[in-house]
């Protein structure tokens, strides 16, 4: 993995592009423009967030990105992650994001890190589930995508668990 620069826009734009891919995650547009990448681009280096595109080690190809949506002020983030159609079912996911996972806890402090995905896209669940998340809640019509509501499936994390206690429903 390393930082965006805009030296990857033509490799990242027909990968990033695909409506497959674009409908499997919560916040690429599709279609996917120049401009969208030179903004991802220009934002992979701000501070709420680590934007990190993922290479191949043998090759250095292109063949995705993900990255962590932080909000520090309760030492938290959401991690995101997108692999280009024709790398899918390789374990390229898995792997960067749990390097990005190891980054979060270790050198950013992290305490908890969640994620979520479209229930049509059981295959990123898989992967949170490899990545050793636990399956939190279920999300009714929590995103609007393509002027439709979507629902999510929430997963989630902490570096050291803790016992919260039981899970108290209100009395009726």
């Amino acid at each position: 993995m390393k930082t965006y620069t805009r030296d990857d826009i033509p490799e990242l734009l027909p990968l990033i592009g695909a409506r497959e891919v674009a409908a499997t995650t919560l916040r690429i547009p599709h279609p996917y423009s120049q401009k969208d990448a030179e903004d991802l681009i220009l934002h992979a280096h701000d501070s709420d967030g680590v934007r990190l595109a993922v290479r191949l080690k043998e090759s250095s190809a292109f063949v995705g990105g993900v990255g962590l949506r932080l909000e520090l002020d309760h030492h938290r983030a959401e991690l995101g992650y997108w692999i280009g159609v024709p790398y899918w079912g390789n374990g390229y996911a898995t792997e960067a994001a749990r390097a990005l996972l190891q980054y979060g806890f270790d050198e950013l402090k992290l305490n908890r890190i969640y994620a979520s995905h479209v229930p049509n896209n059981p295959a990123s669940g898989k992967i949170l589930l490899k990545l050793g998340m636990k399956p939190e809640g279920y999300l009714r019509g929590h995103i609007l995508k393509w002027g439709e509501y979507q629902d999510l499936v929430l997963y989630g994390m902490v570096k050291e668990p803790h016992d919260g206690g039981e899970l108290l429903s209100p009395s009726l």
